[in-house]
């Protein structure tokens, strides 16, 4: 082997181990550049996170049943609360207007949501029985969930209370959702909208014709608050459903700078009692969410008027927590514990 041709392929080897080295710094600069890409939303989200009002009592009190549902382990289940409180106050004197069991489960990340109908009939613990909303006013989160989990057999031990007047700027951030308004919803939606867009100083414009379509966040805020149409509140909760699953869409195609924004408004009018930690989790999971089903509880109910007022009434409650389980949890055939039997004999006679 002639000298040139060793001088050519020790330059080629030197060249070859150059290119690479560039290409492993390349890699590595490419790495650094993914993990400050991922950093970033992580520390805008701890940024963010530190402007929710953070419960701070114990609520590992809360009241729960004797429960022997052997499905329940594998769910997490969170109440969410929606409230009208022009005062921003989330933590007392305000009586829940929506309240919605989110059951997360741990492994499918399936999604289902039970709405609980605010009149429902149920027994409140030390204040008897009376309509669930008003939980919420006598204790606030504590005894409302305690009051939901002894009248469901359920585990709850965490909420999210969420101002409904952030409802209407979240959707605008996200780029307006798409509902289908129905005919005889069409006057109700614009009068609503008219009377949202007042409350909170901002401009509107009446949807013209019904269909599917993309509304504003003060249409559909407008939208949630129907009740005059068949059905009234059982009515009104679906569609607050409806709009809960479309922003929940529409946030998983969203960007993160949208996303960004959207906490930044909806966060300081947030009050719960999950951690910075348990949140930034269960927001990880976002993309791997699906929203797979949505009902309203009771199932089987009437709407007699008790003490002169309209309530919902189970029928009966004992059977309609066996159907929740089973809803829920795919429990077949859950044999409601004592507690609920009595409330349910009780609610009966």
């Amino acid at each position: 082997m002639d000298k040139e041709y060793k001088d050519k392929l020790k330059k080629k080897r030197k060249l070859s181990k150059k290119g690479r080295r560039k290409r492993r710094i390349r890699r590595l600069l490419a790495l650094e550049l993914i993990l400050i890409i991922l950093l970033i939303p992580a520390a805008f989200a701890v940024i963010s996170l530190s402007k929710i009002q953070v419960y701070k009592a114990d609520l590992d009190s809360v009241a729960q049943n004797d429960v022997k549902d052997p499905n329940m382990k594998n769910f997490t289940n969170i109440v969410v609360y929606g409230v009208d409180s022009r005062a921003n106050e989330l933590d007392k004197n305000t009586r829940s207007d929506s309240i919605m069991v989110v059951s997360i489960n741990k492994k499918t990340k399936d999604i289902k949501l039970s709405s609980i109908y605010r009149d429902t009939y149920v027994n409140i613990p030390d204040h008897g029985f009376s309509k669930i909303t008003h939980a919420y006013a006598y204790g606030g989160p504590a005894l409302s969930i305690s009051t939901i989990n002894r009248n469901t057999d359920l585990d709850i031990k965490d909420f999210v209370t969420v101002n409904f007047s952030a409802l209407t700027n979240v959707i605008d951030l996200l780029g307006g959702i798409e509902l289908d308004i129905n005919k005889a919803e069409l006057k109700y939606v614009n009068a609503y909208t008219r009377d949202v867009a007042r409350i909170n100083g901002m401009d509107f414009t009446y949807i013209k014709s019904p269909g599917k379509q993309l509304v504003t966040g003060v249409q559909a805020t407008g939208y949630c608050r129907v009740r005059y149409t068949k059905g009234g509140d059982f009515t009104r909760a679906e569609r607050q459903r409806t709009v809960l699953k479309a922003i929940f869409e529409k946030a998983k195609k969203s960007n993160p700078i949208t996303l960004y924004k959207v906490a930044n408004e909806i966060l300081p009018q947030i009050y719960t009692s999950l951690s910075t930690g348990e949140i930034m989790k269960l927001g990880a999971s976002l993309p791997f969410y699906k929203m797979a089903d949505s009902q309203g509880f009771p199932f089987e109910k009437t709407t007699p008027t008790i003490k002169g007022a309209s309530v919902v009434v189970a029928q009966t409650l004992a059977s309609n927590v066996t159907e929740l389980h089973e809803y829920l949890f795919g429990t077949s055939g859950y044999e409601p514990s004592g507690t609920v039997k009595e409330f349910s004999n009780q609610i009966a006679g």
